[in-house]
């Protein structure tokens, strides 16, 4: 609810039960009705035979009863805002908060439990109601407080009517509603998380509630659209008694028009305003500096490294923006943005995040350890918290790495709603006191999720994509490594002029990224004949390519063909059998662009067989051999010539060649195997295998099956069909 409505500064006149039933049916309500109430009976004035707020509140309900009849259904809010809170919702016995009025809870619970009332699921803005149409008003609402199928949606289907008793139109939530619909600037989408008890059974949900930026811009004020809806006859209003409260009805059809049409001219009619950036605004407010990274031209890989592996590189944040404009100056590159709250298929864009502060210390003050020390020290996107707490619940919230006793672990919480800090064992192992004092000064804010994207066009349409992730605050090998070897290969594709394909290069944070991406540029999937994520490329290890889903498609076999040529300790599994990273959302139902993904680690089961410092503080760039990136860096230029490469020889001649005519003999008593691969390549060129076949069926290099293919062509044998 809204809490704008003052309180008058005396007290309405009283009035009788008849008062009230009158000023319903003149403000609009009749037998059948379908009704939301929102009231403050203090406001609506003092009811004679009524002493205390319980007494009044089941006789308004009498009135309303009377008024809409049996077959009518009577709803209220009972918003409890339990997932914004961090607590539990109880469908049965969490109270409803009200409003900021005592009569108004007192009211709202009163009908909460009424005999055979019916509440909605809903953590954050449940509704209850009796009557015949409550349960299905309210049961199995979807987890959104105000998108398609909610509990408003349904009361707008049946031309609901929303009635308030003693506080004006701007008390009406279904605005919000209303302004979810069609879209407002000062209000995006969050997914809260927590846990729902319904009876006996305890379930864990996510909770998509439209929640305003937190600048005072952005404050509700529904004045405008009141004086409107009055004007126009959408809302009626009857004065209850003499000199008494006001009666309010609106429908909710006309009501949403209205609502549509003063939006569409101003779309900051329902907020305070002034009219702004939301996203200046929102930086304005939460105060961080801007963070800078420069890098010289045509930087080199280790440069790019030490110059932005320090930055906080959280998914949406300062640190993140910092290095994707750094790293924008090394080649064309258009940033897509992508608005917090911004739906992407299934997925919902988070928020901003920024951390002011945050420690550890003793109840003496002595400071344990800090953000300021290593940004690892705080859980990524944990909520802000300062107190005093128990040893046993701060270890419930403190985290550490699991082999290395001397790290900082990189824990992440983007989509869960909790504080968290992170230590290294050894810190954890030495707290022995009672009590300790936590702060975490953080922020989240609307802001913009950000992806880069090197386009590189080719002959053809058809698309190779590269992607990344730059995420991974003060780490290195996860995933900056990939980064830098991509922004290198990108530049030695952009020296050549023969392009067979077009090339993107796409910098993400991690999995959400993509998924920005992709879902809004669902037109360019098609054309995405297949891709390679890079991954963890600065270590000594050997390469590791994980195969797509498709398993077979041509740019598997062709990667797979360029990996066993050039790292004879290179290895290959299937799809999702060595990482899990961003190649799942190209390879995902919907999308399936062959994408594999190309990272450096250990043939083996143990969890550090990526690396040994994977997650934490010790992933720095003292641990990337030399030489490492720049191997990589020529694996996948190799990867994409062999693709490049793989074109359909087509037979010129007929029959046998004869290769002494040519001079391409291969005497059999010298070079057995070499005559009979010769033969066995001819024999398989008739326009129907690629030269990725050939080599496969020969057993032999790619690059040896090429070379023999390209002397036949240069006397005229064969031509290459694309």
């Amino acid at each position: 609810m809204t809490a704008t409505t003052s309180l008058p500064t005396t007290r309405p006149a009283t009035y009788e039960l008849a008062d009230l039933t009158r000023a319903l049916r003149a403000a609009g309500l009749a037998r059948g009705d379908v009704v939301l109430v929102h009231a403050c009976l203090d406001t609506l004035g003092t009811m004679r035979d009524a002493p205390t707020p319980a007494a009044r509140a089941a006789r308004v309900v009498d009135a309303l009863r009377e008024v809409i009849g049996d077959e009518g259904t009577l709803l209220v809010p009972t918003y409890t805002f339990s997932f914004c809170r961090g607590e539990l919702f109880d469908v049965a016995r969490t109270p409803t908060r009200g409003g900021p009025w005592s009569t108004s809870a007192e009211f709202l619970e009163y009908v909460r439990t009424l005999p055979g009332a019916v509440r909605s699921h809903d953590p954050i803005h449940s509704v209850a109601g009796v009557g015949p149409a409550a349960a299905a008003l309210l049961a199995d609402v979807p987890p959104t407080c105000f998108g398609e199928g909610s509990v408003f949606a349904r009361l707008e289907a049946v031309a609901a009517k929303i009635c308030l008793l003693g506080v004006g139109l701007e008390e009406a939530t279904f605005r919000h509603y209303v302004e979810e619909r069609v879209g407002v600037p000062f209000r995006y989408k969050k997914l809260f998380t927590g846990h729902i008890r319904d009876g006996a059974t305890v379930r864990k949900t996510g909770w998509v509630y439209s929640v305003r930026i937190l600048a005072d811009n952005g404050y509700p004020d529904g004045r405008r659209i009141e004086a409107r809806a009055r004007e126009t006859g959408v809302c009626r209003a009857a004065a209850v008694g003499e000199g008494g409260g006001e009666v309010l009805v609106v429908e909710t059809p006309a009501y949403h028009a209205l609502l549509a049409r003063m939006i569409a001219e101003d779309p900051w009619v329902s907020a305070r305003g002034p009219a702004g950036d939301p996203v200046v605004l929102e930086d304005a407010r939460v105060g961080a500096p801007r963070l800078h990274a420069s890098l010289p031209a045509n930087a080199s890989m280790r440069e790019m490294i030490d110059a932005l592996w320090r930055l906080p590189r959280d998914i949406v944040s300062d640190g993140y923006d910092a290095a994707l404009r750094a790293l924008a100056t090394q080649l064309p590159m258009t940033i897509h943005e992508y608005p917090s709250g911004s739906e992407c298929w299934s997925w919902i864009i988070p928020e901003k995040w920024t951390c002011h502060e945050a420690y550890l210390e003793t109840l003496d003050g002595r400071r344990l350890f800090s953000y300021a020390d290593h940004p690892l020290h705080v859980v990524s996107y944990s909520l802000p918290f300062d107190g005093v707490v128990t040893r046993d619940e701060l270890l419930r919230h403190l985290h550490v790495h699991p082999w290395l006793p001397d790290a900082v672990p990189f824990i992440f919480k983007y989509y869960e709603r909790d504080w968290g800090l992170c230590c290294t064992r050894t810190q954890r192992d030495a707290l022995l006191d009672d009590r300790y004092r936590v702060v975490i000064r953080t922020s989240f804010s609307y802001g913009t999720l950000k992806v880069g994207e090197v386009v590189l066009p080719g002959a053809s349409d058809d698309t190779i994509v590269l992607c990344a992730h730059l995420c991974h605050p003060h780490m290195v090998n996860d995933d900056l490594t990939g980064v830098v070897v991509g922004i290198d290969v990108m530049r030695a594709l952009a020296a050549r002029t023969n392009r067979r394909y077009t090339y993107r290069f796409l910098i993400v944070p991690e999995t959400i990224g993509s998924i920005a991406y992709l879902s809004r540029n669902e037109a360019l999937i098609p054309k995405m004949r297949g891709g390679l994520f890079l991954e963890m490329l600065g270590r000594n290890h050997p390469h590791a390519l994980q195969r797509s889903f498709a398993d077979r498609s041509e740019v598997d076999r062709c990667f797979t063909l360029a990996l066993q040529e050039r790292d004879p300790y290179g290895w290959t599994a299937p799809f999702r059998a060595i990482v899990g990273n961003d190649e799942r959302q190209f390879n995902a139902p919907g999308v399936r662009v062959p994408m594999l993904s190309l990272s450096r680690a250990l043939r083996t089961p143990e969890p550090n067989h990526y690396f040994e410092e994977y997650h934490s503080s010790h992933d720095t760039p003292d641990r990337v051999p030399p030489g490492s990136l720049e191997a990589s860096r020529d694996l996948v230029l190799h990867m994409l010539d062999v693709l490049e490469g793989n074109v359909v020889p087509v037979n010129r001649f007929k029959g046998e060649v004869f290769c002494s005519r040519y001079g391409i003999n291969i005497d059999p008593y010298v070079n057995p195997e070499g005559a009979k691969a010769l033969f066995d390549i001819m024999f398989l060129i008739d326009g129907q295998h690629s030269v990725a076949d050939i080599a496969e069926m020969c057993s032999i290099p790619f690059s040896a099956a090429r070379a023999t293919l390209d002397e036949l062509r240069r006397h005229g044998l064969v031509e290459v069909s694309q």
